[in-house]
């Protein structure tokens, strides 16, 4: 990255955090019940010491379920408003019964850390490539919340970066631990439904807005904003742009689009066996906001098909045109899964168990743990980064056909549009200075 932390900044860093770690970096042989919130002691071979960068929302949900397993202890939280930061430090320590979770505004800090195993990323879409890649670089072993990446290029170097350093990530797409949508997927797999046609994935229609002032001012004291912004253009700080209010500025996100794809177009390609590959011809149309006091600019409606070359067709669209969730069509009947939710037709269709020579998808019950039990095994996890790219992917590329209006070809080998160099262009977006990938 071309920002980067001296030793000088770092030991700033450090002096800065409202505590330090009780242990020295040197990890001991055995690290205290207290520190890991239960009794008995655990060997330092099978503790993964963790820090969560970006601990608001979904962050702080995600912290939460770690705090809660027993061979994960966090040590670090990092987050650029102190409101959030603050927060999840309290939470750390009032967990393990202790003052030691250290803090930081900078998740570069974090990374710098010998002592750190592995980092939660949960930020804001148009950081996610940043982070992940410098993570990679520093050797972290990475939990990222989905979608992978604001976009296809920055997916593509997050993918890379992993397989360079030899990364285990595991993608908050949390469904593929969820049995319903691993049974429906496995009946898919195994040819129950005969040859399957037509894929319909539903997702959520508008957007959740929440309240806020309008009005450019200044950032409120503990919030850095400039570095919330990060890569992403120079705009005024308002209250109602920052936050959980991101997903419906297109600076940062696509909207309900490509913050569900991670989900349910996720399992539409595992259960099609396609979770390396995306649609060679996509068309679509979209339905966009009202740009509300010139802020709010993402589509409200969609709909867009994408034909694949193993000869099905994908259609998303948004709750209003189709039901939330995946249903696969096939010859021999449908199945359709949403979350707690599974229907078939036939019904017997579900009364159908899978033979142990037929094709068995991974099996993870608890998605935090499976990424634990990897880091420590080195396996793949169930939600691996060459997959969550292309669950986005094709979330991505429905959007450019949108924007474009017309239909567009695509090569899954190159990863580019087929002759068209206006699409292209829509591959990647220029970062703000001085931040980069490279």
């Amino acid at each position: 990255m071309q920002q980067t932390i001296g030793r000088r900044f770092f030991f700033k860093q450090l002096a800065g955090a409202a505590t330090a770690l009780a242990a020295p970096l040197a990890a001991p042989c055995f690290v205290p019940d207290r520190a890991l919130g239960r009794s008995g002691r655990t060997a330092a071979s099978e503790r993964i010491t963790m820090g969560f960068i970006g601990v608001g929302g979904m962050g702080t949900g995600d912290l939460r379920a770690f705090l809660q397993k027993a061979r994960a202890q966090v040590v670090a939280v990092c987050d650029v408003d102190d409101e959030h930061l603050y927060q999840a430090r309290d939470l750390v320590n009032a967990h393990y019964g202790n003052h030691d979770c250290l803090v930081f505004k900078d998740f570069r800090a974090v990374l710098l850390r010998p002592d750190i195993d592995a980092v939660c990323l949960a930020l804001p879409d148009h950081w996610h490539a940043l982070a992940a890649v410098a993570a990679c670089r520093s050797r972290k072993d990475i939990y990222g919340e989905k979608p992978l990446a604001y976009t296809i290029s920055e997916g593509r170097a997050i993918v890379e970066a992993v397989q360079k350093h030899g990364i285990v990530w595991q993608t908050g797409s949390q469904q593929r631990s969820e049995q319903n949508f691993r049974y429906a997927c496995e009946l898919v797999r195994n040819g129950y439904l005969g040859k399957v046609s037509t894929v319909r994935v539903g997702l959520p229609y508008g957007n959740s807005i929440r309240p806020g002032n309008f009005t450019p001012s200044t950032p409120p004291a503990g919030f850095d904003y400039d570095m919330w912004l990060g890569p992403a253009p120079e705009a005024p700080y308002c209250e109602a742009r920052c936050h959980w209010n991101f997903r419906w500025i297109s600076d940062y996100a696509g909207g309900q689009l490509t913050d569900w794809a991670g989900h349910h177009i996720d399992i539409a390609q595992w259960g099609m066996n396609t979770e390396n590959s995306a649609p060679v011809e996509i068309e679509g149309v979209g339905e966009w906001s009202d740009g509300r006091e010139g802020l709010f600019d993402v589509m409200n409606g969609y709909t867009f098909s994408g034909k694949y070359a193993e000869g099905f067709t994908m259609i998303v669209a948004d709750s209003h045109r189709h039901k939330m969730g995946v249903r696969f069509e096939g010859e021999q009947g449908w199945i359709h899964v949403d979350r707690g939710f599974i229907e078939a037709n036939p019904s017997s269709l579900l009364r159908i168990r899978i033979r142990p020579e037929e094709v068995h998808l991974t099996v993870s019950t608890d998605h935090h743990q499976n990424f634990l039990d990897c880091v420590l095994s080195r396996k793949k996890t169930v939600a691996p980064v060459e997959t969550a790219h292309h669950s986005i992917m094709v979330a991505h590329l429905g959007l450019a056909a949108i924007k474009l209006g017309r239909k567009l070809k695509w090569d899954n080998v190159r990863e580019r549009f087929i002759d068209d160099a206006q699409a292209d262009r829509l591959l990647s977006r220029a970062m703000r200075s001085p931040w980069r990938i490279g």
